[in-house]
């Protein structure tokens, strides 16, 4: 009896044991169920630090580690703040977020504000990216907004990249300054921007040594970066980018980038890419300048200002319609393009006293290499009785090699070009040429001539 007492309640509590089991395992799969449901009702926006959702009139701000709510009574601005303060990544549901002040991010690495149809009415305020210098300021992402009459500013920020955004009715879409260091490396890919006074500007250096200030580090340089897929529409008194003065937009891409302008009735004081500062070895690859008006006053696909130098390098660039000027280039700037001819200048060549050579000058187009060059020498100045002036021509490899030179003498002023048949000599052994190299010579202790070289090319 004992024993059959003993097997009754062994089995009996085993099936306990299971149903309590199944009921657990029931319960797990229905919060892990609904967790997931809770995170697709969130927007899958588990790797987020905080999530910011519109309520009513007011605002709510959920802590994704903790779960915790705060409410915000008509507060977008503090809501954000309060998260970018605390942590570094936010994401928005769709609805309208209204500022009322500006929002700073600063010295953050992997700052993100992130969504997938919110609008911020920005009421004229700024959201910045800021860093002390670009150490502090990293891999910033902007993505999936509409921002209506707000400007985006990075400042001193390395590797910032802003996609999929609508900027709309702003005195300018994206900022970039340095007040500290640079801001390289950025990418702002499949952005549209809307009757803009500015569409995105890249700014005179602040505290730099460029502004003769000695007061801070910052540079000119927001080079190695990409404007890429991207659409502008002009108004009125309005430009789509703008390279101030000092400001080096350079080694960059604009590619596959569109201007619309002159639609509407808008006709005139329209800018498309206006460069007064340094666009070195920037490509525009495939840029569409088109223009509406039929009748158009100061519209210009490119202006090229007073200090821009050197303009940015043209491939498969169009011009539709009616313009102004295509190119506005009043101070003569020289433009360069696919298939491009450069001319260069030395205007003055050292030359070297009792048979050594002087100093070297040299022609190059840096960092690019040369495919061609054809120099012309001329000889001016006073030859004494039997004066000789020797000048030497040499070519620089890409491997640091030097050819055999062309040597020209003169005995009086005059001018030569070098043969077609001596320039095969120097471009025979390589074709990625550096440098042409040029120096000069007189066996006497002091001369009165002088030498100049110039010349067309092409690079490579």
């Amino acid at each position: 009896m004992k024993v059959f007492l003993k097997l009754f309640f062994s089995k009996r509590a085993i099936v306990v044991v299971i149903s309590a089991l199944l009921v657990l395992t029931v319960l797990n799969t229905y919060l892990i169920w609904d967790g997931v449901r809770q995170t697709n009702l969130s927007g899958g926006v588990i790797n987020y630090d905080f999530v910011l959702s519109q309520s009513g009139e007011g605002y709510k701000l959920k802590n994704m580690l903790t779960g915790h709510i705060s409410e915000q009574v008509n507060s977008a601005s503090l809501a954000l703040a309060s998260a970018l303060e605390e942590g570094k990544s936010v994401y928005l549901n769709s609805g309208t977020y209204v500022l009322t002040e500006d929002i700073y991010i600063i010295n953050k690495l992997g700052a993100k504000i992130v969504s997938d149809g919110a609008t911020i009415e920005g009421n004229g305020h700024r959201i910045v990216l800021f860093g002390d210098d670009y150490t502090f300021s990293q891999y910033g992402l902007i993505s999936g907004l509409t921002l209506i009459n707000c400007t985006l500013r990075v400042e001193n920020s390395f590797a910032t990249t802003i996609t999929n955004t609508r900027f709309i009715n702003s005195s300018t879409g994206i900022e970039f300054i340095n007040t500290n260091t640079w801001s390289e490396y950025s990418k702002i890919e499949s952005c549209q921007f809307i009757n803009n006074s500015e569409g995105i500007a890249f700014r005179t250096p602040v505290n730099g040594t460029q502004m003769s200030s000695g007061l801070g580090n910052a540079t000119g340089s927001y080079a190695s970066s990409l404007i890429e897929r991207c659409y502008f529409n002009v108004p009125d008194f309005s430009m789509g980018i703008n390279v101030e003065w000092l400001a080096e937009f350079s080694d960059s891409q604009i590619q596959n980038v569109r201007f619309w302008m002159g639609e509407n009735d808008y006709r005139s004081n329209q800018t498309g890419l206006r460069v007064d500062g340094s666009m070195c070895q920037t490509l525009l690859l495939g840029v569409v300048f088109e223009s509406f008006a039929s009748d158009p006053i100061y519209m210009f696909a490119i202006d090229l200002d007073c200090n821009c130098d050197p303009a940015p390098i043209l491939s498969r660039v169009s011009f539709l319609g009616n313009w102004t000027s295509r190119v506005y280039n009043p101070f003569a700037v020289w433009i360069s393009g696919k298939g491009m001819i450069f001319k260069q200048e030395i205007a003055t060549v050292p030359i070297g006293k009792n048979g050594v050579y002087g100093e070297i000058r040299t022609i190059d187009r840096q960092p690019a290499t040369i495919d061609s060059f054809k120099p012309k020498i001329e000889a001016t100045g006073s030859f004494s009785h039997d004066e000789t002036l020797t000048v030497r021509i040499r070519v620089e490899y890409l491997d640091n090699k030097i050819s055999a030179p062309i040597i020209r003498t003169f005995t009086s002023a005059g001018s030569t070009w070098i043969t077609d048949e001596e320039l095969t000599r120097l471009f025979g052994s390589q074709n990625l040429i550096w440098a042409i190299l040029i120096d000069a010579k007189v066996d006497s202790a002091t001369s009165d001539t002088s030498v100049r070289v110039s010349g067309y090319g092409t690079p490579k």
